[in-house]
């Protein structure tokens, strides 16, 4: 998806945003496991409604439809808003990725958006969406670790953007990546202490 040339009118940008939001702050992994009688996934593990909190309940189907849903959300809100302008996108994705990690309806209290990140950047760029799988698959093959392996995809994904000549695309997915960092910030702690739990540990 090309960037655009001309600019979108501000209403406009601002109404995708609010689209993207309402559409990003459901709940799946909440409602996923309420709905599994599994009760409250906020009152175990780490307290996330994201696919790996879910996944501590024990039930995997639950962990991979909540990571689906949560992806689904980011390019959901891309593919609609891409019918008005690129830059209605990318308001759009912004606006779902804000949505899942501050829902309205929990609080402004939700996860720490790598789905969501995923799924608004398949919506833009296929091959993005490539570099990070390829990059999350390289890293978590040889380190275990799955934060670290998000995070370096996070750091390639803008680069590879900017490179295939998106530079719209590039700078929003930079700063979605900040603010992924700054949501693991107890991650990279755990990672530079030696603490972080490894793919397939138990615990």
């Amino acid at each position: 998806m090309p960037d655009d040339i001309f600019p979108t009118a501000l209403h406009v940008l601002v109404a995708a945003a609010v689209f993207g939001y309402l559409l990003g702050s459901i709940p799946f992994g909440l409602l996923l496991t309420r709905a599994a009688g599994l009760g409250d996934v906020r009152k175990i593990g780490s307290g996330n409604i994201g696919a790996t909190n879910v996944l501590r309940t024990g039930n995997k189907k639950l962990a991979a439809a909540t990571l689906l849903l949560d992806a689904l959300k980011g390019t959901v809100a891309v593919v609609i808003a891409a019918r008005w302008s690129h830059d209605a996108a990318l308001a759009a994705g912004l606006g779902a990725f804000i949505g899942h990690l501050y829902p309205i309806w929990l609080g402004f209290k939700g996860g720490k958006g790598v789905a969501t990140y995923l799924g608004v950047l398949f919506g833009l760029s296929g091959l993005g969406a490539l570099a990070f799988a390829v990059t999350w698959l390289l890293v978590a093959f040889v380190s275990r670790y799955s934060s670290l392996a998000a995070l370096t995809a996070a750091v390639v994904v803008p680069i590879a953007l900017y490179m295939t000549d998106m530079p719209k695309a590039a700078g929003l997915l930079a700063l979605m990546s900040v603010i992924v960092f700054i949501r693991h910030r107890a991650n990279i702690s755990r990672l530079l202490a030696g603490t972080e739990s490894r793919i397939g540990s138990k615990g």
